[in-house]
């Protein structure tokens, strides 16, 4: 199939796809007139790759990943990048319920009058905005 095809049956760009084959994410075979062409397979990795970006993973670590995929087996270093990405994303999800919560302290302490100008330009932030 064509480029366009591709693109119409995952509903990812044209631009997106070039991208991937950029990166040697999806290789293409091309026709005897140049033309990308792309077997059935390729509805099935742009699938893949879009699953690895909605996980969070960059296009590095996919590039990474891929060839295991390619050869039908996980190696143990695709494995342990997969564990480092999932720790990374799980610090990321402490970071924000750290952030969520310290904002939740902000809302629940501030009233109306806190927002104002402190006093003689006093930088110390109101009671009311400090945790108690």
């Amino acid at each position: 199939m064509r480029i366009g095809e591709l693109a119409e049956k995952t509903g990812v760009s044209v631009r997106a796809l070039r991208y991937y084959e950029e990166k040697g994410m999806l290789v293409p075979e091309r026709s005897a007139g140049g033309h990308r062409t792309y077997a059935d397979t390729g509805v099935g990795m742009v699938w893949l790759i879009q699953q690895f970006y909605a996980a969070g993973l960059s296009s590095k670590s996919i590039q990474a990943i891929l060839p295991s995929v390619r050869a039908g087996r996980a190696t143990p270093e695709a494995l342990e990048l997969l564990v480092a990405e999932r720790d990374r994303i799980d610090k990321l999800a402490r970071e924000l319920a750290d952030a969520r919560e310290r904002l939740d302290i902000i809302i629940t302490n501030a009233g109306a009058d806190s927002c104002a100008k402190p006093p003689n330009g006093d930088e110390t932030p109101p009671d009311s905005f400090r945790p108690h």
